[in-house]
C-alpha cells in the first residue's frame, strides 16, 4: 500500500485532502512566450460550453461532433492570426459568440429558403475574411453547397486549410473583388443566397451582393444597428432588382451585442451595369 503524502512540516495529507487540493488548481495552464500562465478558460475547451448554451438558444443545436469542428476552428483561427490578421477578437467567448453563434443566426433564414426553393441550397458568402459566416454555416448545415469569396489570397490559404482540416466538403472558393466575381458568369445570379458580414453601409453591401443572388432567392445582410441604412438603403436595392422584405433586431443570447438580420429578396435581374467597377461602390454609394 503507498503512503499518504508527507509534506513539509510533516502533516499527512488524507485522500480528502488531495482530491480538494486537485479540484482547486485550473484544469490546465499554458505558458504564453512572455511566460505568463493563462487558464482553460482562453483555451478551445471553453468554447464547448458557451456552443452548448447558445447555440440551441438561436434555434442552432449542435451535436458533439460539430462543437469539435468549433474547436478545431479556433485553434487554428488563434494560431494563423499570430502571424497574419484575420480578427481583432481572439478570446475564447469572442471567438464563440462574435463569430460563431453570431454567424449561426442565419441558419433558420437559411432553413426557410431550403423550404421555399424545395432543393440544396446555394450560398456564396462575399467577403468572407477569416470565414464568417460561411464555414459556421457550412459545419452546421454541411448540405448548403458555400461558395466563400474574399479579394486576399493569404486568408483563402487559410481557409482553404480549415475545409480540408475539417473536411467540409461542397465549400468553394474564389479569389475576386466583390464587384469582379458579381459580373462574373459563373458567379452571376447563380445563388440562393448570398451574405456578408461586412463593415460597409447596406446600399454598398446591396451593390456587391445582389448581382450573386438569382431571381427568387434572397440577400442576407447581418448588421448591428442599421435603422438609418435601411432607410438610406431603399433606393439602391430597387435600382438592383431587389426589395426589403424583412428586418430583425435582436441581441445575442446572453450579451448586449445588438444584431439586425435584413432579408432583401431578388425580385427582379440586377441590371447589366451594376455592380459598378471595383471601388466605385463605396466611393459613391448608389
Amino acid at each position: 500500500m503507498t503512503s499518504p503524502i508527507k509534506p513539509l512540516g510533516g502533516k499527512r495529507l488524507t485522500k480528502d485532502d488531495i482530491e480538494k487540493l486537485r479540484q482547486s488548481l485550473p484544469k490546465r495552464m499554458d505558458i504564453t512566450p512572455e511566460g505568463v500562465t493563462t487558464s482553460c478558460e482562453d483555451s478551445e475547451e471553453a468554447i464547448a460550453p458557451i456552443l452548448e448554451d447558445k447555440a440551441p438558444q438561436v434555434e442552432v443545436p449542435l451535436s458533439a461532433e460539430e462543437i469539435r469542428a468549433f474547436q478545431v476552428y479556433a485553434s487554428m483561427l488563434r494560431e494563423t492570426n499570430k502571424v497574419m490578421n484575420l480578427t481583432a477578437v481572439t478570446d475564447s467567448e469572442g471567438i464563440a459568440m462574435k463569430h460563431f453563434i453570431d454567424s449561426l443566426t442565419l441558419c433558420p433564414y437559411i432553413r426557410r429558403e431550403e423550404e421555399r426553393a424545395g432543393h440544396k441550397i446555394k450560398l456564396a458568402d462575399v467577403g468572407t475574411g477569416a470565414g464568417f459566416p460561411g464555414i459556421p454555416l457550412k459545419i452546421s448545415m454541411p448540405e448548403v453547397e458555400v461558395t466563400l469569396l474574399d479579394s486576399l489570397a493569404k486568408r483563402l490559404n487559410f481557409l482553404k486549410s480549415v475545409i480540408d482540416r475539417l473536411g467540409l466538403k461542397g465549400t468553394a472558393l474564389v479569389h475576386a473583388r466583390a464587384e469582379d466575381g458579381g459580373r462574373d458568369k459563373r458567379y452571376r445570379e447563380k445563388f440562393d443566397i448570398a451574405t456578408a458580414r461586412a463593415v460597409a453601409a447596406l446600399p454598398v453591401l446591396a451593390e456587391y451582393c445582389l448581382p450573386f443572388v438569382k431571381v427568387g432567392g434572397v440577400f442576407l445582410a447581418m448588421k448591428g444597428k442599421a435603422e438609418e441604412e435601411i432607410s438610406s438603403a431603399e433606393r439602391a436595392v430597387t435600382l438592383l432588382g431587389g426589395r426589403i422584405e424583412q428586418v430583425d433586431t435582436f441581441t445575442l443570447p446572453g450579451s448586449d451585442l445588438q444584431r439586425t438580420i435584413i432579408v432583401i429578396r431578388k425580385e427582379r435581374p440586377t441590371p447589366a451595369i451594376y455592380p459598378r467597377k471595383a471601388g466605385t461602390p463605396a466611393k459613391s454609394p448608389l
